[in-house]
């Protein structure tokens, strides 16, 4: 019994005067990290039973996580961006010619008319210019090019097609940037600013429209805002030159300049037969005056 005490009474002074080591200490918690750290790794290799297969959480409800749709991916610039003027530098842009609005009055529907060649035409977009200087023509909505025209009365026209039936026009261009059936982010350049023989007093110029179901809308009421603010618009299969020309007001413009133009013929006429009519008498005066003597 007292030799067993002796040995346990000598193993407890070993121990302690290990621990009365100055790396005893260290050395215990360092074998302890490795022992944790390897259990850990131990632990999450039986957790992946060393598949690198993804899993499958399944479908739930209203969202949520792993969730299929069968709807297709629709762009999310397309329905965030906000219309945009179609220059760099909008501050410095001029409008030439603002759109015929059929609601705005006399004063200013008369001021977006264009007259070509004695016929009336109403401004189905917005001219802007550089005051004469040359500039690009960026795209204001992000789309697809969908047409390219050269047209020698409208300039050159490029179309951008984009969501819900809405179209964007840029005509009086020059030196098209694009091609049919790209691509385009908005602010992408698309042409130069050219010259139009409809409009040839706003000199260098492009010409912007926007059509939701080929209805031209006023662009000015859209500027930063997004395209879902356009209204429906009812359909137009017609002929859009045919919608432009002699629109109410101007035709009875013209009523009245052909009234003015029958006043002043009539006018002239009994200024004439008066003339006559005092020729003839003083004519008639020479006679008698002849015969009497």
């Amino acid at each position: 019994m007292r030799e067993e005490e002796k040995k346990r009474s000598s193993q407890l002074n070993s121990f302690r005067a290990f621990l009365k080591k100055r790396w005893a200490y260290p050395a215990i918690y360092l074998a302890s990290a490795a022992i944790i750290v390897t259990a850990i790794l131990w632990y999450q290799s039986l957790g992946n039973d060393g598949s690198d297969e993804p899993q499958d959480f399944g479908s739930a409800e209203n969202g949520a996580v792993g969730q299929k749709y069968d709807d297709p991916a629709i762009p999310v610039n397309s329905l965030d961006e906000l219309f945009q003027v179609p220059v760099s530098n909008p501050e410095g842009v001029v409008i030439e010619k603002e759109f015929y609005d059929s609601e705005a009055s006399e004063e200013e529907q008369e001021a977006a008319i264009l007259v070509y060649n004695n016929t009336y035409y109403e401004n189905e977009g917005i001219d802007y210019s550089m005051e004469g200087d040359e500039f690009d023509v960026l795209a204001a909505l992000s789309g697809t090019v969908s047409s390219i025209e050269e047209d020698s009365l409208l300039g050159n026209s490029i179309e951008v097609e984009h969501e819900d039936g809405v179209v964007t026009r840029y005509q009086s261009v020059k030196d098209p940037a694009v091609s049919v059936g790209d691509e385009v982010k908005q602010g992408d350049i698309l042409a130069k600013a050219g010259q139009s023989q409809l409009n040839e007093e706003a000199g260098t110029h492009v010409h912007f429209e926007i059509r939701k179901n080929n209805v031209a809308v006023n662009p000015k009421e859209y500027i930063n805002k997004p395209l879902s603010a356009i209204k429906e618009q009812p359909s137009n299969d017609g002929d859009e030159v045919d919608q432009r020309l002699n629109p109410p007001k101007l035709e009875e413009i013209e009523q009245e300049q052909r009234e003015s133009n029958s006043n002043t013929g009539d006018s002239s006429d009994s200024t004439d037969s008066s003339e006559d009519t005092d020729g003839s008498d003083e004519g008639n005066n020479d006679e008698a005056d002849s015969s009497g003597e």
